[in-house]
């Protein structure tokens, strides 16, 4: 009687997550080149469509189209473009680290209350001219946005800090100022006058089409310092997947990094907001895409989000263009008809399988 004594090549598990290193990239290259293909659609979408290839070439060699297409495609349509970019790759980021830190599937910006905060901040300066900050006179709705946003995210944390609070209570207080600020939006529209209203309701909506080259420069700022300080706290977030007895147990300060994620992520999800307005379920749906096609090493997962969210909102910047010819919808209307189903999915197979 023999007994089988074979050893594993030892460098067969190297193999092996190579092979998944290099699935993972080849992933990441295939969101990038469908974001790219969706805002060269974009571009051409509108008032007066072009072709794809004048569009591919006024991007590649500007000199060598007509000015009038220069302008519109450069000056009108490539701001709106990027900022569904920059907006849809900050709110999926925002809503990945947000379930990551608390460990909740169903937490987002969107429904932990920092929208809806938005949307009240905007809301009166719309309807009665209220100024948090009275020198800024120009940037006066998405200031008023980003200030309220900020302090329903200050008002998370503080009652998260309070003993015996869990995340599942956070995410049931985040639900509860989704609707206190909806009822307060409500109010405004209610003594508002009809002008202020159809403002007020427009902002509501979420769109892109009040986007311009400085706004977008500053939500790429904002995207651009925050995601290096999650690509240096990959490792620690990756581990809270794990759950918090293993994390610690590892070395992380979960306390520490929970607060200071939920800092960066308000402050990610509130400056988009205040300048689009509200856009629901898209810092929901980007990070489960995300997590399906890549898994939980934030290595991965992180930029898989920006580009899921991206994605999104760029294709529904598109479908909002195509539904009725001549009318762009508002583009918070596309998301959350997209996103809404795949809410109703998330709670049905919560209780089936382990998140």
């Amino acid at each position: 009687m023999t007994t089988d004594t074979t050893v594993p090549p030892r460098n067969s598990g190297r193999g092996s997550y190579r092979v998944l290193v290099q699935r993972r990239q080849l992933t990441l290259l295939g969101l990038g080149l469908a974001l790219l293909g969706s805002i060269c659609v974009d571009l051409a979408l509108g008032p007066s469509n072009y072709p794809l290839d004048q569009v591919i070439m006024a991007l590649v060699a500007p000199d060598s189209v007509s000015l009038q297409v220069r302008v519109v495609l450069w000056e009108i349509r490539m701001p709106i473009a990027l900022m569904a970019v920059i907006v849809g790759a900050a709110l999926s980021v925002a809503g990945a680290q947000m379930q990551t830190i608390l460990n909740n599937p169903l937490a987002s910006p969107f429904t932990l209350g920092i929208s809806a905060g938005a949307s009240f901040g905007a809301a009166l300066a719309l309807a009665f001219g209220v100024m948090f900050i009275p020198a800024a006179i120009e940037y006066v709705v998405p200031l008023n946005a980003f200030i309220m946003a900020m302090l329903a995210a200050l008002l998370i944390h503080v009652i998260s800090m309070q003993r015996g609070v869990t995340v599942q209570t956070i995410v049931l207080l985040g639900i509860a100022l989704v609707f206190s600020f909806n009822a307060l939006v409500a109010l405004v529209q209610f003594f508002a006058t009809q002008q202020a209203l159809s403002a007020v309701v427009f902002w509501t909506m979420g769109s892109l089409t009040k986007a311009t080259w400085p706004k977008f420069w500053i939500a790429f700022t904002v995207l651009l310092i925050i995601i290096p300080m999650f690509v240096r706290r990959a490792w620690a977030l990756s581990a809270m997947r794990l759950g918090d007895a293993k994390a610690e147990s590892f070395g992380v300060k979960i306390a520490r990094l929970r607060l200071e994620t939920m800092i960066l992520v308000s402050v990610l999800a509130a400056i988009p907001v205040s300048f689009v307005g509200t856009i629901g379920f898209v810092g929901l749906v980007g990070p489960h895409i995300a997590r399906m096609v890549i898994g939980e090493d934030q290595r991965f997962f992180l930029p898989a989000a920006a580009l899921s969210g991206a994605l999104i909102l760029s294709a529904s910047s598109v479908v909002s263009k195509m539904l009725i010819p001549g009318t762009v919808i508002p583009i918070g209307i596309v998301t959350s008809l997209v996103g809404i189903p795949f809410f109703i999915f998330l709670i049905l197979n919560s209780q089936r399988r382990a998140w």
